[in-house]
């Protein structure tokens, strides 16, 4: 396992602010990776899965994550929290390795489809190359 030696810090006595700050991460961080799961379960299944929505959420939801993480200030994490970001992180490499493989995906078929294309328009009837001929006789 790596080290995640940044997230090992001591855990600081907790008050009012702090304990609410840690909940809110704690909802934050199980709401991307509700959302991460599903987006990779989706991209792989789903032929109609709708990418953009999804991109949206995860935005907002990094936007909420980076609100959260400045509101606790000095407050160390405890093991689930520490715990959590890490799943995360695993989660979002194979989310990231699903996104790469639909994308691979997506250049392989727009490039037989252009090829196809290429090899139609190639029989002759509209070559620069028959112009030129027609254009030379009287």
């Amino acid at each position: 396992m790596p080290d995640h030696a940044e997230f090992m810090q001591p855990e600081a006595p907790d008050n009012n602010s702090s304990g609410t700050a840690l909940m809110n991460l704690s909802a934050i961080l199980g709401r991307i990776e509700e959302t991460v799961d599903a987006e990779t379960a989706a991209i792989r299944t789903d032929v109609r899965f709708d990418i953009k929505a999804s991109n949206l959420r995860k935005s907002r939801y990094l936007y909420e994550l980076n609100k959260a993480v400045s509101g606790l200030g000095d407050t160390a994490l405890g093991d689930e929290h520490r715990d959590g970001i890490i799943r995360l992180r695993e989660k979002l490499s194979a989310n990231e390795a699903a996104i790469l493989a639909h994308l691979n995906a997506v250049t392989e078929v727009a490039t037989l489809m252009q090829d196809a294309i290429q090899r139609a328009e190639a029989d002759g009837t509209y070559s620069a190359s028959e112009f030129g001929r027609m254009a030379g006789q009287p």
